[in-house]
Order: C-alpha cells, then structure tokens, then sequence
C-alpha cells in the first residue's frame, strides 16, 4: 500500500481523501489543513463522515516528519517553497494547482526532487487534462494538424467557494475589480503550460501565446454561491489563451464562466448544448469531442458534491502509483504510462 497524505481540505482536498479511501493500493495517514478550527479534528469529522482515524494537523513539520509516499497537494494557491521542502522530505508530490508542462523556471523544484529521490506531478480537469492530455492523445487519429481547441461552458452557481468565487474569481465585484484580481494571472500560469505541451507535442512553430479576458455584468440581481450579484457587478467571464503562428491560430484554450444565462449584459449562453467540455482538432480527419458529467445536472447536485471537483481530485489520485513509480524528477502527462482509475470495490478481482 503507498502511504497517502492530503495537503488542505478545501473541495478538491477532500474528493481527493474519498478517491484515496476507495483506491486499492492507497491508504491515508495524513492530513495537513490550514484552519485552526479543523485541528485536531478526526478527517472524518471534516468530511461529515464517520471516523477514518487520521487526525488533521496544522503543523507543517508534523506533516514533513511523516512516514508517507506521497502528498496530494491542493491547496487555493501554490507555494514552490512549500512543495520544495515535501519533496526534499522524501515524499512525491501530486497537485492539481501547477507544474504541468515543467521549464527552465522549474530547475530549483527539479533538484528538489532529485535531493528526495521522489517525483511531482501536476495533473486535474483543466489544466491538467482537457486542455492538454485529451487532445492530445485525440490528435492521433490525425495527420497534418492545423487547430487544436479545448474550451469549458460552466455555470459557476454550482460552484460552492463563495470565498474563491468572490476574492480570487471576481465574481460579484465590479469589472475593474475582476481585471485587477489574480485570477488572470493565476490562470496564465497552467492554461499556458497546456499551450505550450500541445505546441511542443504537435511540432509546431515556436508561437506567442495571447491571453484575453471579457466580463459580463448582472443587468439584475442573481442569486449565487457568494450571495445576490446586483446589476452592474460582474455575473460572467470568458478567459482565453491562443498560439499564433505568423496570422494562424494554432492552440486555443479557453473558459467561458458564467452565473446563469439569464440578466447578463452583453448576454452570453452557453447555446443548446449547455454545459460542456469541448475538444476540437483541424487535420486529416478533423476531431469534435463534447465531453458531459464533469458538471452537475442542477445548482443544488453540485452545491452538494461538484462532479468537475471530483474528476480533478480522481485525476490527481490515480495517478499516484505512477508517480510513485516514476524516476525522480518533475513529470508531465507526457512521461508517465496510461494513468487509469480503478474498478469499484464490489467488482474488485480477487487479490491474493
């Protein structure tokens, strides 16, 4: 069994303590959590189940001293000092908030890893998977490619984070206030890591990368996670990221978030598809991939249990015994074998 410990037990964080707890080959015996009021606490208590028996710890050496093979790192925002010290502690790290596509800029954490003999791996929904792995891996049913395209259509009142939605996202503020929130620039750091893996992957020429950024306000008030957004605050929001090669868009990924489709100034909709994961590939033959039920079917499902939070948090878990696995180093999806889940508890061979 490898030793599992969960970093932060926001949403992701505990899907990912429910994926590890049903996984064959994982157990958890830690648990790191940034709130004082959640220490000390069986991680059972902070899921709302019964026991587990692992008691949740706020303090970081406590977490580094641990006997474990691997941290599941989830925290709101990464901190490469944070992740450095893990890794020299000799566990492998799996996170779904950054190093996807590794670079020059990553050399101290890829010494870190070397110094622990152990592996990081970023991985999730996007980044992470839709806007890299996927269509990618599409991309082989195609020669001479021109176009590859990944794009999400969520409505983000199934999104239970007032905090995030409000203080990061910039959501229910007032447009200035969005464009100055970190939410691009948290987002540029993975989507154009994405970018550059299918870039780089596909051999295309080297290509700037553009970002974009619209905002839809309320034109009345909506109800949402954070509260009633007013008309005038910010209610939508697109986010882009495109490779150029000379004229010619060659990658494009893009979000398009939006509290409803209703009062929205200008008045965007996700169209009759609805909530979606596209994937999109131009070559001989061209690929159109829709991807369904990584969003709820209703505002009250995923208030409750967000599938897009579980798929990122399964992605992260199941790749753990690869990453284990693996040489030490910082590893993208590029250098690890097929990452697949595993079958339910009930339909389990038997194992000797």
């Amino acid at each position: 069994m490898l030793r599992v410990v969960q970093w932060a037990t926001g949403g992701v964080g505990k899907a990912a303590i429910e994926a590890v707890q049903a996984h064959p080959e994982l157990e958890l015996v830690g648990c790191y959590v940034h709130s004082k009021a959640k220490r000390g606490k069986d991680v059972g208590a902070i899921l709302g189940t019964q026991q587990v028996g692992v008691t949740a710890s706020d303090d970081v050496e406590d977490i580094l001293a641990l006997d474990a093979d691997v941290v599941v790192y989830a925290p709101l925002i990464p901190n490469a000092d944070e992740v450095a010290r893990i890794l020299r502690s000799g566990k492998n790290v799996v996170t779904p908030v950054g190093w996807f596509y590794p670079s020059e800029r990553d050399a101290e954490l890829a010494r870190a890893c070397v110094d622990g003999g152990v592996t990081l791996h970023g991985t999730g929904i996007n980044p992470g998977g839709t806007t890299d792995l996927h269509p990618l891996v599409l991309s082989a049913m195609s020669s001479k490619v021109t176009f590859v395209r990944a794009e999400e259509f969520s409505d983000m009142r199934g999104y239970d984070a007032p905090e995030v939605l409000r203080e990061v996202m910039g959501f229910g503020g007032t447009p200035e206030q969005a464009r100055d929130s970190p939410m691009l620039g948290l987002l540029t750091g993975g989507f154009s890591q994405s970018v550059r893996m299918c870039l780089d992957t596909l051999g295309f020429a080297d290509a700037p990368i553009q970002t974009s950024h619209e905002i839809a306000v309320a034109t009345a008030p909506i109800e949402s996670p954070l509260g009633i957004i007013e008309p005038g605050q910010v209610a939508g929001q697109r986010f882009g990221w495109e490779a150029m090669v000379g004229d010619q868009p060659v990658v494009r990924i893009a979000v398009n978030w939006l509290m409803g489709e209703q009062n929205l100034e200008p008045a965007w909709e996700f169209g009759p598809e609805g909530e979606r994961y596209e994937i999109e590939i131009k070559g001989d033959p061209d690929t159109f991939v829709t991807i369904r039920g990584w969003q709820p079917a209703t505002i009250a499902e995923g208030l409750k249990r967000n599938p897009g939070i579980v798929a990122t948090a399964n992605h992260c878990v199941n790749s753990i015994p690869y990453v284990c696995a693996a040489a030490p180093g910082i590893k993208s999806s590029l250098d690890l074998p097929v990452v697949a889940g595993r079958a339910h508890p009930d339909l389990e061979a038997a194992r000797g």
